[in-house]
Parts: C-alpha cells; structure tokens; sequence
C-alpha cells in the first residue's frame, strides 16, 4: 500500500510524512510536491504535485492508494477548482481514499468566512468523489503564537479581537500524528474530525506563554477594525483581513469545538501545560 502526502515541502505536509514514517516502511510513503527538490530532505520518493497540473497529478498518483490533500493557500475562489484537480486526478489514478485538511472556524460573517466555504466545499467534493474519505476539521496552530513572542515583547502586550473568546488551538506535531492514524486505519472511513486540544482564552495563553519564556504580557482586546487595520498595515490586504477574520470568529466562539482527537489519533492531544512546560525546559 502507497500512501501520498500532498504539499509535502510545506511544514504540515512535511510533519505528515515524518509521522507516517513511524508507522509504516518510508518504502510506502510518497511525497508530493509542486517543486520537488524541495521535500528531497524527508527521505522518502518525491513526485510533482501542482494543484493547477492535473495531468502532473494524475502521473505521480499512479500506484497510490490512499491520498491525504494538504488544504491549498490560494485565494478561495481558485482554491475549490485547485482541490477538484487532486480529487479527479486520484480518481482517474486509482486512489482508493482521500483524507483531507480541513478548518475550524465561522462559515458565515467574517473575512475569514469564504476560506471555511471554500473547505466545506472540498469536502462535499471529497465526500462526493465516490471513494472512500476523511476529512480532519484542523484547530488554529499554536506555532505562531510562540514564534511571534518577540514582536509581542515589542508591545508589552498580545493583542488581537478575540476578546474572551475561546480558541481550541493545536499544534502541527499533533495534527500529523493523527493524520497518519487516519491515513493507516481504516476504522476512520466516513469520518469528520475537529482536531484540536483544550480550548484556550488569549488571557489564558498569555500566562501560559509568560511562565514558558519568561515574559511579561499582558492580553489587550481591541475591536475588530482596529485589528484589521494593524493586520493589513503590517502583512497587506488579503493575510491582514483574513487574520483579522480568523480572530473575530474567536470571539464568536466558532473556534471553541468540541474536539474529536483522541478519536482520530488514538490517544489524547497534548496538553497545554506539557507543550508549554516542554517548551519551559528547552530554553533552560
């Protein structure tokens, strides 16, 4: 059995095929990518993978199996028709099962809204492919978070539009392990999964993040304008609105789901005070 990992030069693509490789023979796993040399350090076979080449697809997915679809980064309107090639070109290929990528958030109402439209119409397109499916619902990565302690630093302060609002984050470690489960087992088939851990307030992350690193913030809402505005200011119209809108949905508790985890992985998520007591002890 051949298992493929779309976008695998990408850091959640990367993750997956690292994971999967603790399971099952590298021999097995095949990784796609849209430049090629640049998943050539995980060490198993590499295959073009272009969202926009279908012919490209439907060649590198010839002996495959099964198919996890890494979500595209494009703009929403193109990312459906991005999604539908992988989809068609495995069916024309021969793939048996797809697991795809999807996202928790607000399908209506914020600028983060048309991505979650776009998701939910891959998995109708998954759904509807006709083979066999899985489809994980990913919570909002914690990553960034840690890696932007500097820029907080700066201001003395997080500060976001989520207000009191819940976010049940995860991590890409997290996300790849039970991704690997569902790609392997097939008691997941037919499955939806919000892949998650315990669902966190920006007040709570930042004692969480000043116990880790040693660090003096402080959470400061603001409203969703004003976090717009400073968005857009510092990473441009279209990353600057969506993040703005990722944070709204917050504060509308649409990232605040019940996660089905330990479901799809086989164990329970991480905790919060593991990761961060983990990442405590590394800076020691």
């Amino acid at each position: 059995m051949k298992i493929a990992v779309t976008a695998a030069s990408g850091q959640l693509g990367g993750a997956i095929v690292n994971a999967l490789i603790t399971l099952i023979p590298k021999e097995e796993v095949v990784a796609l990518a849209r430049t090629p040399e640049k998943a050539k350090h995980l060490g198993v076979e590499v295959r073009g993978g272009d969202y926009d080449n279908q012919a490209l697809l439907q060649q590198s997915l010839q002996s495959v199996d099964t198919l996890l679809i890494v979500s595209g980064m494009d703009a929403p309107d193109k990312r459906i028709q991005q999604h539908r090639n992988v989809i068609f070109a495995a069916k024309d290929a021969g793939v048996k099962k797809i697991v795809y990528t999807s996202v928790q958030g607000a399908e209506e109402g914020t600028a983060f809204s048309p991505v979650i439209q776009s998701n939910r119409q891959t998995e109708s397109d998954v759904k509807e492919s006709g083979l066999e499916w899985v489809i994980g619902r990913n919570g909002i990565y914690i990553e960034p978070d840690i890696e932007y302690v500097d820029s907080y630093q700066k201001l003395g302060a997080i500060i976001n539009c989520a207000g009191n609002g819940k976010c049940g984050y995860t991590t890409r470690d997290e996300l790849a392990y039970a991704y690997a489960k569902m790609l392997t087992e097939q008691k997941h088939n037919g499955q939806i999964y919000n892949l998650n851990g315990e669902a966190l307030s920006q007040y709570q992350l930042t004692d969480l993040i000043n116990a880790a690193l040693d660090t003096q913030l402080e959470y400061k809402p603001i409203s969703v304008e004003e976090y717009r505005e400073d968005r857009v200011a510092e990473l441009g119209e279209f990353i600057g609105t969506v993040i703005a809108g990722i944070y709204q949905g917050i504060s509308e508790g649409k990232a605040d789901n019940q996660s089905q985890y330990s479901l799809a992985a086989g164990r329970p998520h991480i905790s919060w005070r593991e990761y961060f007591g983990a990442l405590k002890a590394s800076r020691d």
